[in-house]
């Protein structure tokens, strides 16, 4: 029976002989499945042995996450798996994925264990939700839980969510806590307080039922408990002999993963409008275009996986103007100065929604802001201005970049004709009507060209 397990973590032509290395490789890959594949079947078909599913909640709580973890709950299901069990080290993540992953747990005819580890992990914010969401919860020794206040980010800073999201979370996360058997006041305190729980401590208030070393351990110490599951059931757990079986990370949702986050669905954005920006100054290649509009879109699906204020958009992209306009129309740093503060403030105040983060989230994303404001501001303030200055100067090629030299006659020049050498290369060369003919070996200097023929005069200060 396949078990499994989540982790969260982030053209040219070829010869024989390299599609003959790509075909062996890809017949290794696919043996590699294959037998992959008979490994799996064989765990499953051991009816005596119990499964436990594990899933893996690590890093962000996005999009991706919840995605993972309703899937795995209905795999479970189907095969009808002893129970899932939740291993948490999260910051915390979205509000809508947070939800939608206590809610699918709650509602799961297969118990779900949620576990804390390993030693040095937290559970904070959001992760404290899932965690009082379990029908069983555990916490390895070393680990931390709770600050689940909701949090909104602005131009201030990071701050509390008015008093009714407030309120409103309170007592979500106290009915969640109540219903799977856990000290519902102590998990509202999460909420209102900021309150933090080492695993000895959330023990004796009983936010958690065990304080395990490690999974073994703990399926030894669940074995035997009843627990009630959605649908009116009692389940004796059997657990002590339970295999534990992993499941790959689906691409799709490691990149919902990716782009839910707010942090990279910034970035993005950025990144893609200076794609852009660049592609039109530089028409031809159509790699700066091709890379900013793959990075928009990506950005705007992302930005789609959460509330984004409208305004944090706005602000962001008068920023980039600002930035260009100084390139074009240097201020010595005035619209810089303006393009810096719009780009901070955008994007601090992008995600609408409160967000359930542990505190240092909220650190790297400010640092992650700054760092692309610091970079933007350089990018724009120097290369481009570099870049537009080279563009407004004189174009000079071929024939017309002779204009102006000074070299030596290397035959006798008139209104007939005659030859001389600029950079290696041989010249027809006259000089103008009714000029004085160039003896051979003077300074000319060219004034002119039509064809291959270049127009000389006598250089200035040199006599015959």
């Amino acid at each position: 029976m396949p078990v499994y397990r989540y982790r969260y973590r982030g053209k040219c032509r070829r010869g024989r002989g390299e599609w003959a290395t790509l075909s062996g490789f890809a017949f290794a890959v696919l043996l590699l499945l294959s037998l992959s594949s008979l490994s799996g079947m064989a765990g499953a078909g051991d009816a005596d042995s119990p499964v436990v599913y594990v899933v893996r909640i690590e890093g962000t709580i996005t999009e991706g996450t919840a995605m993972e973890v309703l899937e795995s709950l209905s795999d479970a299901e189907a095969a009808n798996a002893e129970a899932v069990l939740l291993e948490l080290d999260t910051p915390g993540g979205l509000v809508d994925s947070t939800l939608k992953i206590t809610e699918g747990i709650m509602n799961s005819r297969v118990p779900v264990i949620t576990y804390v580890t390993p030693r040095g992990a937290i559970a904070a914010s959001a992760g404290s939700f899932i965690l009082v969401s379990g029908n069983i919860a555990a916490m390895t020794p070393g680990t931390t839980t709770g600050a689940a206040m909701p949090v909104s980010i602005g131009i201030s800073g990071r701050h509390p969510a008015d008093n009714k999201t407030v309120k409103f979370f309170a007592e979500h996360i106290a009915s969640i806590a109540r219903s799977s058997g856990k000290n519902a006041t102590q998990a509202k305190l999460f909420v209102t307080d900021n309150a933090v729980l080492n695993a000895d401590r959330a023990l004796q208030v009983g936010i958690i039922d065990y304080i395990a070393s490690d999974e073994r351990d703990l399926l030894r110490m669940v074995d035997g408990k009843r627990v009630n599951v959605t649908g009116g059931r009692s389940i004796i757990l059997d657990t002590r002999t339970a295999s534990l079986h992993p499941r790959g990370e689906s691409a799709r949702s490691s990149l919902l993963k990716i782009l839910g986050n707010p942090q990279i669905a910034v970035i993005l954005f950025i990144v893609g409008l200076y794609g852009l920006i660049f592609g039109f100054m530089s028409p031809g290649t159509y790699v700066p275009e091709m890379i900013g509009a793959i990075c928009l879109v990506l950005s705007l699906y992302g930005m789609g996986l959460f509330s984004v204020n409208m305004f944090g958009l706005l602000l962001i992209i008068i920023a980039i103007i600002l930035f260009i306009a100084e390139a074009l129309t240097p201020t010595f740093g005035i619209l810089t100065t303006g393009g810096v503060v719009c780009l901070i403030a955008g994007a601090l105040i992008l995600p609408k929604e409160p967000l359930l983060f542990d505190p240092r989230w909220f650190r790297g994303f400010i640092i992650t802001i700054l760092g692309i404001t610091i970079a933007s501001a350089a990018f724009f303030f120097f290369a481009i201005g570099a870049v537009l200055k080279a563009r407004r100067r004189r174009v000079k090629v071929g024939g017309e970049e002779l204009i102006g030299h000074i070299t030596h006659a290397l035959t006798e020049i008139n209104e007939e004709g005659g030859t001389l050498k600029i950079h290696g290369e041989y010249w027809n060369a006259r000089t103008m009507p009714g000029a004085e003919r160039i003896e051979r070996g003077a300074k000319v200097e060219v004034v002119g060209r039509e064809g291959l023929t270049l127009i000389v005069r006598r250089a200035e200060g040199t006599g015959r």
